[in-house]
């Protein structure tokens, strides 16, 4: 029986695949990429971020819809937009930006991102900027700058009632709005309704109330929607999904404004080499439900915007250790050690048992057995031991059965991937973590103007001198 790694994944999924192969060398490539090359240049741990394959997940989510709307005749037009709040690296969003996207801010900062994008000419005022998020009067007052200032489509979505007071006392000129309908929670949520957003029973009389009539100053353009599941094919999505369908097609009748359907973000990344989502029929059926609703309520169809976090960025980012020691603690439990901690790169992991696609970058050719990975933290809770397809992490044994094997003399690398979207956000970039362990060093690869990928060096491995000055000591 062959029990080589090699043999475990290709009786368990479709391989080589997409993003994912190996060389003639028997070294793990990622996109192409020789990830023993890069190692072997710049050690672990190590991020690496390939941003092509941003402009990639843009465009095939603009192809997708705009092949739904071919299929459906369907008479909106489409907006791709980037949540910046999945990664604000101005090499992410500049990337992006090279696509015709538009852009969702979250808080107050990222007007700040917006106004240098605009100096940088990477934007202009016409670009849609999306402002979600429950907005103190810093970020409403910079809200109202930015559209003081010129910018033709700034929408601020509103979060609450209130919130649209602070725009007329300081926005001077016309100017348009959206507002976010408050979604029910799974019936498996703490809470029955969203936090944020506003309740659908109250939007037709709030529209009536204090809308209507100001249309020479301000005018609702833009219902918006998110749900924390994601675009799933189940009961509870379709269900919140056709409320703000009929929702708009009842508004639309005496708002003629109004003209969009912000689904929000949600479509899932590949965890697993196991992943399957058909995009394309998922695409299908929202487009399909929004003209059907609109036909039978005789109203225009609605511009549908989206704001793909996850989605643009997660697949573009990898982080790859090195297993630096293996601990026997029992008869079932065996200890891969590597050479940085999961919760200070990969939070999600720690916080909300999120599982991310790992895969040894060598010894595919060793036997595997079952471990458990840990980060070098002194807290108890910095492993990783299941995977998303199984309860359980297998890797190659660090030594082949054969004493002159090469290989042996060379460390295990593990690789995380699709790991771009909000680890650094959450995990805090920089700064100080948990048992000071440094954040690794950050290396990006993308297409120069010839199309030749170059990589280079965005942050060298915090030191300890950093730190000790964040904490008062130097």
């Amino acid at each position: 029986m062959n029990n080589t790694y090699t043999s475990l994944v290709k009786q368990t999924f479709h391989f080589p695949q997409e993003g994912f192969d190996q060389n003639d060398e028997g070294y793990l490539e990622y996109n192409g990429l020789d990830l023993k090359s890069l190692i072997d240049k710049y050690g672990t741990p190590l991020k690496l971020t390939y941003l092509p394959k941003i402009g990639m997940q843009i465009n095939k989510a603009k192809l997708l819809f705009e092949q739904a709307f071919k299929r459906h005749k369907y008479e909106g037009e489409y907006f791709y937009c980037y949540c910046t709040k999945s990664s604000h690296f101005s090499f992410i969003v500049e990337e992006a930006l090279k696509h015709n996207v538009h852009l969702e801010t979250s808080y107050a900062y990222d007007i700040e991102i917006i106004n240098r994008l605009y100096q940088r000419r990477k934007i202009n005022k016409e670009t849609y900027i999306i402002c979600n998020g429950y907005k103190q009067k810093n970020y409403t007052s910079r809200i109202a700058k930015l559209i003081n200032s010129g910018f033709k489509n700034v929408i601020p979505i509103l979060d609450n009632i209130e919130e649209l007071t602070a725009y007329k006392r300081s926005v001077k000129q016309p100017f348009r709005l959206g507002i976010r309908v408050a979604a029910e929670e799974e019936p498996n949520f703490p809470f029955y309704t969203s936090r944020l957003g506003i309740r659908a029973k109250d939007i037709l009389e709030f529209y009536v109330d204090d809308i209507e009539g100001y249309e020479d100053k301000f005018q609702l353009k833009m219902l918006h929607i998110f749900l924390n599941k994601g675009i799933k094919d189940d009961i509870y999505y379709w269900s919140e999904l056709n409320k703000i369908i009929n929702l708009y097609c009842q508004l639309k009748k005496i708002c003629p404004e109004l003209d969009s359907i912000n689904i929000g973000g949600g479509f899932p990344i590949k965890h697993s080499l196991g992943f399957e989502y058909d995009y394309q029929f998922m695409i299908n059926e929202i487009v399909s439900n929004i003209k059907k609703a609109c036909k039978k309520a005789k109203v225009p169809m609605p511009n549908i915007y989206t704001e793909f976090g996850s989605f643009t960025v997660g697949e573009s980012m990898a982080h790859i250790y090195s297993v630096v020691g293996q601990k026997i603690q029992n008869d079932r439990e065996c200890w891969y050690m590597i050479d940085s901690s999961f919760i200070t790169t990969l939070p999600d992991t720690w916080g909300i048992g999120e599982k991310f696609l790992m895969l040894p970058i060598n010894k595919w050719d060793n036997e595997y057995h079952r471990v458990v990975l840990g980060g070098i933290t002194c807290d108890s809770h910095d492993y990783y031991d299941s995977e998303e397809h199984i309860n359980e992490v297998f890797l190659p044994k660090l030594k082949s059965n054969n004493p002159d094997d090469v290989d042996n003399k060379e460390p295990l690398y593990v690789g995380f991937f699709h790991t771009g979207a909000y680890q650094d956000q959450i995990s805090g970039y920089g700064g100080i973590k948990h048992c000071l362990i440094p954040s690794p060093k950050h290396v990006i690869v993308e297409a120069d103007k010839n199309g030749k990928l170059v990589d280079w060096v965005y942050a060298k491995e915090q030191t300890a001198q950093s730190m000790l000055k964040i904490l008062g000591y130097l």
